[in-house]
């Protein structure tokens, strides 16, 4: 399964999206920006996210999940 990055945006402009998705830390940085995020691409490298980890800055909150995609016939939550 893949990963996801989720970030969410704590001050923005009025109109501005809050919530970007990213497959990785590294993608983060080609949309926003250090300042934006309030952590430095190698802060977040090193800041514990896998394994479902979340950081929080005065910024953003920065969260790694599992993207659940479907497709696959094995396993699962089949007769729940």
């Amino acid at each position: 399964m893949a990963k996801v990055i989720h970030v969410h945006l704590l001050t923005r402009g009025r109109y501005e999206r809050k919530d970007y998705y990213f497959s990785s830390i590294s993608a983060v940085y080609t949309v926003l920006t250090a300042e934006e995020v309030g952590a430095t691409k190698n802060y977040l490298l090193h800041a514990g996210l896998s394994g479902n980890g979340s950081v929080a800055t005065k910024k953003a909150i920065i969260k790694q999940s599992t993207l659940i995609s479907g497709g696959s016939k094995h396993g699962g939550l089949k007769g729940r």
